[in-house]
């Protein structure tokens, strides 16, 4: 009871160490764009003020009084002179009040249209930035338009590149660790099933030759019969166990006759409150299968069933055709699954039960999806009222 606690805390746990790692990777991701803003605030300003101190220099080299003395004149000229030319960042445009483009600072002009170019270069700095208005206290007026400079476009999106990379890079993780885990899985399984199979290959053979013994003395036959029937089902849970990790050979084989085949043997070993009621087509469905490890299936399902159930309910098992996929709906009367569990109870070490170890379904997955190579999962559930488990295989031709 207590191993079933742990497993089932171990499953929510990880559940939800998922959503804490998301939630994690939203408030990072919040946090980087959110400074990065500020920062391009911050430096939006620093570039208009550079811009109003360029403006305010071509106001002043326009407008100076030349009564002066000619050193200071001279001295005064090359500073503004400097702040005119010393803007080489921040691309900008000196617009009169008709709309004359006069001084720029664009370069990598083209050889021809340079005047469209510049048209269409000032119609981008209109929509990127509000103008600076040059008022020269006669009436007239000029415009500067600006562009963001590359270090501010850089900056704005730089957190997206650094998301983007940071994303690709939880992904791989993500994606390396879980098949990691898969195959830490696979080596488990593969592992406990092979040495399951090797340890009944002793008791079935000594079973086997205490059969024949038993036939020279002349014991009952019809015991005998019923005897070799079970050990005849050992061999088959033998090289069930012995083909997990191998590629068991499919051979084309009719669903329908499979599945007969499968609720025949668990029909006479369940009670018979339970009913189990098969509705196939008329016309055999083929698919590749191993027809060992698919019985294996049904079986799975519909002594899950019968658990969920409580022994007594009816169990419907039906057969469609889509396409070139063939539908198995296998549906119970029983307890129900709540919807947020859908995929968890296919995980091992997931069960409701007092007793078991939750490896039913995970089995029942394992084979349809790596040796049948089709799909399983839960089509509807309602509390109470039961479940219907569906299994996807593809038609052969």
């Amino acid at each position: 009871m207590k191993k079933r606690r742990v497993k089932n805390n171990d499953s929510e746990y990880r559940h939800n160490f998922k959503y804490l790692f998301v939630i994690t990777a939203i408030i990072i991701a919040i946090s980087s764009i959110w400074i990065t803003n500020v920062l391009v605030q911050d430096l939006s300003k620093e570039e208009r003020k550079k811009i109003e101190l360029w403006a305010e220099s071509v106001k002043l080299m326009t407008t100076q009084d030349l009564d002066v003395d000619p050193d200071v004149f001279n001295e005064y000229n090359k500073l503004i002179s400097n702040i005119i030319l010393g803007n080489t960042t921040i691309p900008l445009v000196l617009v009169d009040e008709d709309g004359n483009i006069t001084p720029h600072n664009i370069t990598n002009l083209p050889e021809h249209d340079q005047e469209e170019f510049l048209r269409k270069k000032l119609e981008k700095f209109r929509k990127t930035n509000p103008p600076i208005i040059l008022d020269f206290g006669d009436g007239t007026f000029q415009y500067i338009y600006y562009d963001d400079s590359t270090a501010l476009k850089s900056l704005t999106i730089f957190p997206y590149a650094q998301l983007g990379v940071v994303f690709v890079f939880i992904v791989i993780s993500f994606l390396a660790l879980l098949n990691a885990k898969k195959a830490e899985q696979n080596k488990v399984w593969i592992g406990l099933s092979k040495e399951t199979a090797h340890q009944l290959g002793t008791p079935i053979s000594s079973l086997m030759g205490w059969m024949e013994y038993l036939k020279t003395k002349n014991v009952d036959t019809s015991l005998l019969s019923e005897m070799g029937k079970d050990v005849n089902r050992l061999n088959v849970i033998a090289e069930r166990f012995s083909k997990i990790g191998s590629d068991p050979e499919l051979d084309p084989m009719d669903v329908n006759e499979a599945i007969r085949s499968a609720v025949d043997y668990v029909s006479k070993r369940v009670s018979s409150k339970v009913s189990i009621n098969c509705n196939f087509p008329d016309r055999p469905f083929l698919v590749l299968m191993n027809e060992s490890l698919f019985g294996w299936v049904i079986e799975n399902l519909i002594k899950n069933a019968v658990d969920a159930m409580d022994g007594k309910g009816n169990i419907n098992i039906e057969v469609t055709e889509t396409g070139k996929l063939i539908k198995i709906d296998i549906s119970d009367t029983g307890k129900g699954i709540p919807k947020s569990k859908f995929k968890t109870v296919f995980h091992p070490g997931y069960t409701t039960k007092k007793r078991g170890w939750g490896l039913g379904l995970s089995l029942v997955k394992r084979i349809i999806q790596s040796y049948q190579h089709g799909k399983i999962f839960v089509l509807k559930s309602e509390i109470n009222k039961g479940t219907t488990f569906r299994i996807e295989l593809k038609k052969y031709k």
